[in-house]
């Protein structure tokens, strides 16, 4: 396969100051974007060429094996520039992990490169029909000679349009998880454009169908082998979903500040000359901005401790890592919806206007949210926090 030279990014100043200058590009045409739900084909090449993308190979394999924390800033950073492009890439983010965690040395070898190459993988888990969106039904098995044959169809399958590599959750036929790699323009693949969600538009979360597929075995990673052992693969995957919502937070209250200044009146009763010099706006603002600084905070240590168990991986550190993330994901999970949805009150009804497009962001949270319900990890936080029950290895805390 061709592949790109792309920058190869050294270490996590580098990535997050990388980050900044890119996301505040993306965020000059979200909103164009989002209005006119037109792909993000160009930013999300942008972002493959930028080396980005690349920052979580590990060191030995030539890239900057940046922390946990440095990650979920730099995600929250794209996803406040532009929420549905901060949202590709988590799935790529993932199935690196993957590799991490699961695949041989001839494997990592293999996909690593590409990923430095700019080469980089979307995602297609999800299906339809299953009791739980955990379950596999797709057709998945080995042929005569070694290669696997793929048929089905998968759904929600965010960046696919853009991606040259389409990562697939499966079942071998001993029933275990494993995730396979196909190339996107392999013969029997076809994606389809049809996520028409009201929020995160531009993911490209739409429809891949796989018509007898067939991949070479080396591709196919066992998955299922993370969970033989104390893990925070799974604590890493929800992390960088909750980066997202607070990214969409942080945008949120950004483009509130903008218009509360802007265009906002005093209320008929109020006798400050402008609302940003209103007692009870700046009162109310303070109480957003405060969400979302707690929810920074709760995501910031939530990246410390997944560092601090990866330095040292036990059965309890694992556990507070994944606690941990769970609770960041809760309290982003709130900040995202509420500041997306409370600063409407100290505009006033001007900010609905299509024209300002002020409602994406509400619109971004609260589909993004749920994806994985805030009351199930507030079972999780109880649980552990009452009964020292911890989190199940499942991938899914």
């Amino acid at each position: 396969m061709t592949t790109t030279a792309v920058p190869v990014i050294t270490g996590d100043a580098q990535a997050l100051a990388v980050a900044r200058d890119f996301a505040a590009d993306l965020a000059t045409g979200d909103s164009e974007r989002d209005a006119q739900r037109r792909l993000p084909r160009a930013e999300v090449a942008a972002l493959a060429a930028s080396g980005l993308l690349g920052v979580t190979v590990p060191r030995e394999h030539g890239g900057a094996d940046v922390s946990a924390r440095t990650m979920g800033e730099l995600i929250a950073t794209l996803s406040e520039g532009d929420a549905s492009v901060g949202q590709i890439p988590q799935n790529h983010f993932f199935f690196v992990e993957v590799l991490r965690e699961a695949a041989n040395a001839a494997q990592r070898e293999f996909f690593f490169a590409e990923v430095l190459a700019g080469r980089h993988f979307g995602n297609a888990l999800s299906e339809r029909g299953t009791r739980t969106p955990g379950e596999y039904a797709i057709r998945f098995g080995p042929r005569p000679g070694g290669d696997v044959l793929i048929d089905g169809t998968k759904y929600y399958a965010t960046g696919s349009p853009f991606a040259p590599w389409i990562p697939i959750y499966a079942n071998d036929p001993d029933g275990r998880k494993v995730a396979a790699w196909v190339p996107a323009d392999a013969p029997g693949v076809t994606v389809v454009d049809d996520w028409h969600g009201m929020g995160q538009r531009t993911t490209g979360s739409g429809t891949v169908r796989f018509e007898q597929v067939v991949i070479p075995s080396a591709w196919v990673v066992p998955v299922w082998t993370i969970f033989e052992r104390p893990e925070v693969f799974g604590a890493f995957g929800n992390y960088l979903h909750a980066a997202i919502d607070l990214g969409i937070a942080r945008a949120a209250l950004r483009d509130g500040k903008d218009l509360v200044r802007r265009i906002a009146r005093p209320g008929a009763e109020s006798t400050a000359a402008r609302p940003a010099e209103d007692p009870l706006v700046i009162q109310e603002f303070g109480e957003l901005a405060l969400r979302v600084r707690t929810a920074a905070a709760l995501l910031h240590e939530a990246g410390d401790a997944i560092d601090a168990a990866r330095a040292e991986l036990t059965v309890e550190t694992a556990a507070e890592a994944s606690v941990a993330v769970a609770a960041a994901r809760a309290e982003t999970d709130r900040a995202a919806v509420g500041v997306a949805g409370d600063v409407f009150a100290l505009i006033g009804s001007r900010a609905t206007a299509n024209d300002l497009n002020l409602h994406r962001h509400w619109r971004n949270a609260r589909t993004h949210t749920l994806h994985d319900p805030r009351r199930m990890k507030i079972q999780h936080i109880g649980n552990h926090a009452l009964n020292d029950v911890p989190p199940p290895p499942s991938g899914l805390v």
